[in-house]
């Protein structure tokens, strides 16, 4: 840690140093982002959950550059050509771009059109000629022909040495770094169709003559160009004004005469530079510079799929209600589930309200009994196949009590019912009672129920199949830690899922938690957990905090307060005349503890006001209250749709370009980022997200490609099928 520039990554993110030096000892120590960005804030100046990955990725990056680093050394020197300024600028190097200019002429390469020249002898006449002095090319060329070397004319002398100075401009550091500059700074993306756009290909119509600068290109259609030359339907180049990277180049390697004309080697010099520009240089940074903005694409495409799941991890739970869950379908019927308060499976069946077959009123029958026998309080169908005419045939049973009826996003639900965490939990049902049980606990809560499913099932990324694998998986499961660890999980009712994504535990943490949990009862207070097999004092100064249990014997146990903070908690009660039940309970004792008095030199102030947040409401969930929606009635198919149609909808994707809105008609609609709102909208984010209840009025329906443009913004008027503004 002590050779990482401190100084640097400070200033790139705007910490002082003793900031980041205090966040890079405590991750190096194996602490995790949650623990840190909760419990050692007085450590870090109070960094949060963001600003610490940021430092641990800088850090890694610097950390890969030297590794970078130190195996051309070792390479150079092995080969014994590391010269003392060599080594000197290797070890400035700031980038890995810049590193492996330096290292590129002595990258062992396959044989070239200039390593073939200088096996024929052609470099000492390079040489000469890319000095341009007062020599005649011609002439100098003549003296090194030389038939057993395939050497048999001027020309071919000439040619020879051309093409070494064409590789040694191509590989000139300096000359690399300007020209790829010019690249990404003023490179135009050209994307051209090769071949026809029918069936797969038709998507890629927008991008059939397709022409901007690459620096300023939206990163939705990087992605969406770069995967239709994958796919063989375009076909795409980058290049930047021709004169201007020819300026640099000459400006680099030209010599200019102040008097006469220029040496006549100027001339095979600048034969030589276009050659290299075109065969050699440009190719190379066109290639780093689609490179680069696939980077920026795919990080962005990775940032707008982490910030999606944090939402949809982060939607409101309904709580403990006895839920009937309903998987809908149309031919085999649809399962329906009663689960009690807890989310533990009571009853089953399957009813056929829907063609073909049919049996309406033995549906009817079914639902009315399980309702009054289970007393059930909210109903979650999911939105897939034969949701809304569930939902309309659910709504039109009068049932006692007006029952909610809620639509739940199912994406993933079927993921989760055939993966080895459903068999273990339900083995004696089949995978459509578990896909209905994950519906109804989705509803119960969120949170608890998609840890179970990978999150790139859950259908809320974008180009997610053309992103890094690893680095997408990272973002996201650290989305998902966050996300528990802001939440804190029940340590009794938790499943292993769940558990293992609190900070400092992990699966195998997670599942003799659970065994223990089942061998020897719940757990009555957070120390218990150090009974565990495996859970050594480490694991517990991480975990604990983040784990509540619920009217066990010690108070502070319901709540976010870390066990290494409840001496604090007990002296308040103490000075008070109280006890910590009494300080839990009576917001009077509360106002009058004077936080100063309790800082100690490992608690500051930021520690003691968490505290004093937690007493005044302990164990709070920070999502927001659970709010019913409901789609339009009688508005069930696309077919239902007409242009000016206001309807209330659900976002469900959230893009670089707009967002994806669930309007109840078995296919999401997108609202353009030009149409979120009554003003400019460079990021969709700042206006909606995951499953936020909007309203939207349709604009345009497309019946053949299945398409739904709609708006949020305000409408006046009606014409040609179609709304216009």
């Amino acid at each position: 840690m002590n050779e990482l520039p401190i100084a640097l990554i400070g200033r790139e993110l705007g910490l002082r140093e003793k900031q980041v030096h205090a966040a890079l000892a405590l991750l190096e120590d194996g602490k995790t982002i949650p623990f840190i960005a909760r419990y050692r804030k007085e450590a870090t100046g109070g960094l949060d959950e963001v600003a610490l990955a940021a430092v641990r990725d800088r850090a890694e990056l610097i950390r890969e550059l030297d590794r970078r680093r130190s195996s051309i050394l070792r390479s150079l020197r092995e080969r014994e050509v590391l010269t003392e300024e060599l080594e000197k600028r290797i070890l400035e190097a700031p980038t890995i771009a810049v590193l492996e200019d330096l290292y590129l002429p002595f990258r062992p390469k396959r044989r070239t059109r200039a390593s073939v020249a200088r096996e024929r002898g052609l470099l000492p006449l390079a040489d000469r000629i890319f000095d341009q002095g007062e020599i005649d090319p011609g002439a100098e060329a003549a003296k090194f022909l030389d038939p057993e070397r395939e050497v048999g004319s001027v020309d071919e002398a000439l040619a020879g040495a051309r093409d070494i100075i064409a590789e040694r401009i191509s590989e000139d550091p300096g000359a690399r770094s300007r020209i790829r500059d010019l690249f990404l700074r003023e490179g135009i993306l050209r994307s051209k169709v090769s071949g026809p756009l029918e069936g797969e290909g038709s998507k890629y119509r927008d991008y059939a003559d397709c022409s901007e600068i690459l620096s300023k290109a939206p990163s939705h259609r990087v992605m969406a160009i770069l995967r239709g030359k994958k796919e063989g339907f375009l076909t795409l180049h980058v290049e930047p004004p021709q004169e201007k990277a020819t300026a640099i180049l000459e400006l680099l390697f030209l010599r200019r005469r102040r008097r006469g004309p220029a040496s006549p080697a100027t001339d095979e010099v600048r034969s030589a530079l276009e050659d290299g520009y075109k065969r050699l240089l440009a190719p190379s940074m066109e290639r780093e510079s689609l490179s680069a903005a696939r980077e920026r694409a795919m990080e962005r495409a990775i940032g707008v799929f982490a910030e999606n799941l944090r939402h949809l991890l982060l939607e409101p739970p309904l709580g403990e209600r006895t839920v009937m869950a309903i998987d809908p379908g149309f031919r085999t019927g649809c399962k329906v589930v009663i689960l009690d308060r807890s989310g533990s499976l009571l009853a089953k069946e399957v009813i056929f309200p829907h063609p073909p077959p049919r049996a309406v009123q033995e549906a009817e029958r079914k639902i009315l009994d399980l309702c009054e026998r289970f007393g059930v309080e909210f109903i979650a169908v999911g939105n897939g196949t034969a949701g809304r005419e569930t939902e309309e045939f659910l709504r039109g049973l009068g049932i006692p009590g007006d029952v909610p009826i809620v639509m739940v996003d199912e994406a993933g639900a079927s993921v989760y019912s055939t993966s080895r965490a459903a068999r273990e939990e339900f083995p004696e049902e089949d995978a459509t009672i578990r896909s209905a049980i994950s519906i109804g606990r989705r509803l119960q809560d969120p949170l608890a129920e998609l840890v179970k499913i990978d999150p790139k099932s859950i259908g809320v990324g974008q180009y997610q199949h053309d992103v890094d694998e690893k680095a997408l998986k990272m973002k996201l499961d650290e989305v998902v830690e966050i996300s528990v660890n802001a939440v804190g999980v029940d340590l009794n009712t938790a499943s292993i899922e769940l558990l293992s994504r609190v900070a400092g535990l992990g699966p195998k943490l997670a599942r003799s938690i659970v065994l223990y949990r089942e061998e020897n009862g719940p757990f009555r207070t957070r120390e218990e957990l150090k009974k565990v097999p495996g859970l050594g004092p480490r694991a517990f100064e991480q975990a604990a905090g983040f784990l509540r249990i619920r009217g066990g014997d010690d108070p502070l146990d319901g709540s976010a307060v870390h066990p290494e903070s409840s001496g604090i908690v007990e002296a308040m009660a103490g000075d008070l005349g109280a006890t910590v039940e009494d300080l839990i309970r009576d917001p009077h004792l509360q106002e009058r503890i004077e936080a100063e008095r309790y800082v100690t030199e490992k608690a500051g102030l930021p520690t003691i006001r968490d505290i004093l947040a937690e007493l005044a409401k302990p164990g709070r969930d920070p999502r927001r209250e659970f709010e019913l929606f409901s789609f339009a009635p009688g508005v069930t198919k696309i077919e239902d749709l007409r242009p000016g149609m206001s309807l209330p909808g659900t976002v469900t994707n959230v893009a670089a370009f707009g967002a994806f809105v669930d309007v109840g008609v078995h296919q999401d609609g997108l609202v353009h980022k030009s149409e979120l709102a009554d003003r400019f909208v460079r990021d969709p984010a700042e206006v909606v997200r995951v499953h936020q209840k909007v309203e939207v009025t349709v604009l345009k329906v497309d019946l053949e490609r299945k398409r739904i443009s709609l708006s949020m913004r305000k409408r006046l008027e009606v014409a040609d099928g179609e709304a216009r503004p």
